[in-house]
């Protein structure tokens, strides 16, 4: 039986959809099998980012209504075996949340992670994504404003046994500065550090070109991917050094 995670954040621009799509190429990468949800119901875009732009046909709610089994909606990376993606629906009426749960604990016979990239904020596919959700991964940028709306997030998830906090778009040259703030935020958010990714243009040049990311380079947000995967499957890895 596989692992439902739920990527979130308190407000957009955080780089929640790169690392969704980021650490599952990574699991793939490492022999997993993983299903990538995009739950930002009428925003998806995770598709761009795992260089899978309109090849998905079919949505979760056509799963959901039986229109099409679940093995039927999903497409797979063709450059990474074993890396999956269900697209999110344009609108989200009628998606109940008992029926979007027996979805993912499906998905869950098939696959080793279900990664449910979430929209930011609290909206509907925030409150999908939860009910599914066996642990959570709550992704912050180090500005005041994203450190705030993290921590106003994670109440809402305090009912979840395994939350975890991504530090991500961290400018290296500042690391030394902000190493007071990112204390702050775990000790505020109470929660365990998961990893610290680095900005990197390489990020939205990647996307731009439809490629995913660890297609295309080995420095900068891709090995702290990697060290995030690692750490999910249970590896004792040093958190990256950034400089």
């Amino acid at each position: 039986m596989g692992t439902a995670v739920m990527v979130t954040s308190g407000k957009g621009g955080t780089g929640k959809t790169s690392l969704t799509a980021g650490v599952a190429s990574c699991l793939a990468a490492l022999g997993r099998r993983v299903l990538c949800i995009d739950v930002d119901i009428g925003l998806r875009n995770l598709d761009l980012t795992l260089g899978m732009s309109d090849r998905a046909l079919m949505d979760f709610s056509d799963v959901m209504d039986f229109r099409c089994p679940l093995s039927g909606a999903t497409v797979e990376q063709p450059e990474i075996k074993g890396l999956f993606l269900l697209t999110a629906p344009l609108t989200p009426d009628g998606l109940e949340l008992d029926r979007f749960q027996a979805l993912v604990e499906e998905a869950k016979e098939y696959f080793d992670f279900v990664f449910m990239d979430s929209p930011a904020g609290l909206g509907e596919g925030f409150h999908l994504a939860r009910a599914a959700a066996d642990r959570v991964i709550v992704v912050s940028a180090v500005d005041p404003a994203a450190l705030r709306d993290a921590q106003r997030t994670v109440t809402e998830l305090h009912n979840l046994p395994q939350l975890h906090l991504v530090m991500n778009r961290v400018q290296p040259k500042l690391i030394a500065k902000l190493r007071t703030s990112i204390d702050q935020a775990m000790d505020a958010a109470g929660l365990p550090l998961l990893g610290v990714v680095p900005e990197d243009p390489m990020v939205t040049m990647a996307t731009a070109a439809g490629v995913p990311l660890i297609l295309t380079t080995y420095k900068g947000a891709a090995p702290a991917y990697l060290n995030i995967s690692k750490r999910l499957l249970g590896q004792r890895v040093p958190l990256m050094r950034i400089r």
